[in-house]
């Protein structure tokens, strides 16, 4: 029986109301400043003209930018969207990529571990970054949800930007050094009374594919999520708005999760984001993949409009972080693409989706009405947006979705289908006798993330597994010093980490440091970072830096079976 004392083992835990109050005061000196989007169009926010264009039947067109250079960024912000127009093709609004580090508050960012973003150091240069062209500015990612919250909210609010989020990020994202959940959930209680206090109507944007519930096996347990997501919108009086999509492969289950969206929320959306799982070859056979969801993701605006925008992700996403020319490249794809797709909506036929959204708008409220009864029983008061928050951020993913699922047949998420699939497809190129030995062997293996993406590791737990090692859980996020000392204690025979974007090379430095050199490290995954000199904010491959200074480098998943064989022999 799951019990108060084993969330809150807290004696005391600050109080909700007086939080939200002081959010809410805060409004007297932070508000919504009129920016260039919403002077140019008119509106007092983006939600009146994402209502404006569902009215009209017109989609919108989402872009993600933000480069370490803040000069090219603001660049890239009158840039993208003159060669866009240049063509008649309108960019709508901006998704911002804000460095990692943005979630540390500024006076301590100095000796934070950097990755590719954008990194902003004051409101001023919040607002010089929106001044360029009239497109609606969203602060997505590293803002709601960590120790920097409210500082961070106050200049996206000075900059003119009506969406702010990530509030998924919340309950999955941990920084390094600065990971106490009780100071993080007072700054994003804070921040989103704040936000609930302003004069006009701001979207609190959530990412499930980031959220507690992106690793949920059952597609219904979603849904659910986002209904609880609502749920503590309202006790603080903010609207959550969903975006989904990085996980979403299947056409018919991306439709289906997009239809019941529409059905459980009356909250404009913000955007889809591109399915970039599928992103997984060349650029010429990535634009297959970018056609696919696209046209799903427009026929879903046109059966059941919600205001989300589209999001063309730039082909090259898979390789690096795509440059300008790449970004308008993908724009004016996905404005030609509206038009076909428009003309092909009579060929058609959306009954298997609605039949799989009705499931998933069942299946997701049983999610929610589990999830409220538990917590209510193990003592958490459900009204209480503090301990909603700080319970599920505690709980995680896998127990909530453990606990709460709705009974009945589930269905199976797009990501879940993948791991397997990915993991039974790399296994299958290891050499048998290469199994075979590391079997025999049976070594203990440390596996963990760098960072909270962590769908490459259970990639890896799978192959190593199959390829009988003894696996031992590192966790995703985790500390170099933490892991390190975890290896120790655990008396692990090797390492295996897997890093996504723009740290890879600082923290395998840094593990060494706690670590020294008797344990071997294989590494894997987005094996890049920005050079300190760089003049370009694009990241470069540091492989070979890697090698250099001792890490075994595995390009391929199913490299680590030999290369954990060769550093064995080695260590013996």
């Amino acid at each position: 029986m799951l019990t108060r004392t084993d969330i809150f083992p807290d004696p005391d835990l600050p109080d909700a109301a007086q939080v939200i109050a002081q959010g809410n005061a805060m409004a007297m000196d932070w508000q919504v400043q009129p920016g260039a989007f919403l002077q140019h169009h008119g509106v007092s926010c983006e939600a009146d003209y994402k209502r404006r264009h569902t009215d009209e039947a017109k989609l919108m067109q989402h872009a993600q930018i933000g480069w370490r250079d803040p000069e090219k960024s603001r660049r890239a912000w009158t840039d993208i969207h003159e060669r866009c127009a240049a063509g008649d093709v309108t960019i709508d609004r901006y998704g911002i990529c804000l460095d990692w580090s943005m979630g540390v508050p500024r006076d301590q960012r100095g000796d934070a571990m950097r990755g590719t973003g954008l990194i902003l150091d004051t409101p001023e240069q919040f607002a010089d970054l929106t001044r360029g062209a009239p497109v609606a500015p969203h602060f997505g990612d590293f803002v709601l949800g960590f120790p920097a919250s409210v500082e961070n909210t106050c200049a996206a609010l000075n900059a003119g930007s009506t969406s702010i989020g990530n509030l998924g990020q919340y309950f999955t994202f941990r920084l390094q050094n600065h990971s106490d959940d009780v100071v993080c959930t007072t700054a994003t209680l804070t921040s989103l009374a704040l936000i609930g206090a302003q004069p006009v109507e701001i979207l609190v944007h959530s990412n499930l594919d980031d959220g507690f519930a992106a690793l949920f096996g059952d597609l219904s347990s979603t849904l659910g999520a986002v209904l609880l997501e609502r749920h503590i919108g309202r006790l603080v009086g903010v609207k959550v708005s969903h975006c989904w999509g990085h996980h979403f492969s299947d056409p018919v289950r991306r439709l289906a999760f997009h239809i019941a969206l529409a059905e459980v929320s009356d909250t404009a959306g913000t955007m889809i984001y591109g399915n970039t799982t599928s992103y997984r070859g060349p650029r010429e056979e990535n634009f297959a993949s970018l056609s696919s969801y696209l046209s799903v993701d427009i026929a879903g605006q046109l059966l059941s409009p919600t205001g989300h925008a589209i999001n063309p992700v730039p082909v090259t996403e898979n390789e690096r972080i795509p440059d300008v020319s790449e970004v308008v490249e993908a724009q004016r794809f996905a404005a030609r693409l509206i038009e076909h797709q428009t003309r092909q909506m009579p060929l058609l036929n959306p009954a298997p989706a609605r039949s799989l959204a009705k499931r998933l708008v069942s299946g997701g409220r049983q999610f929610f009405d589990n999830a409220i009864s538990g917590l209510t029983e193990a003592g958490i008061d459900t009204n209480n947006a503090f301990e909603m928050l700080l319970a599920i951020r505690r709980l995680g993913g896998r127990r909530m979705e453990l606990m709460f699922a709705a009974k009945g047949d589930p269905i199976a998420s797009d990501i879940a289908e993948e791991v397997e699939e990915m993991a039974h497809s790399h296994l299958a190129r290891v050499a048998g006798e290469d199994r075979r030995s590391l079997s025999r062997l049976e070594p203990r293996v440390l596996t963990a993330t760098t960072d909270v993406h962590e769908h490459g590791k259970l990639v890896l737990d799978k192959v190593l597994s199959g390829a009988g090692v003894r696996l031992i859980d590192g966790g995703t996020s985790v500390e170099p010093q933490e892991l390190a000392s975890r290896a120790r204690s655990e008396r692990a025979d090797a390492i295996a980490l897997s890093t996504y974007n723009g740290v890879a090379l600082n923290y395998y430095n840094a593990l060494r440091e706690h670590l020294g050199n008797q344990i071997p490290v294989l590494i894997g995954g987005r094996l890049n970072q920005v050079p300190d000199s760089s003049n370009t904010s694009l990241p470069v491959d540091v492989a070979d830096q890697l090698a250099g200074a001792g890490a075994i480098v595995c390009r391929e998943i199913e490299d680590a079976v030999p290369a954990l064989l060769n550093a064995l022999k080695e260590t013996t």
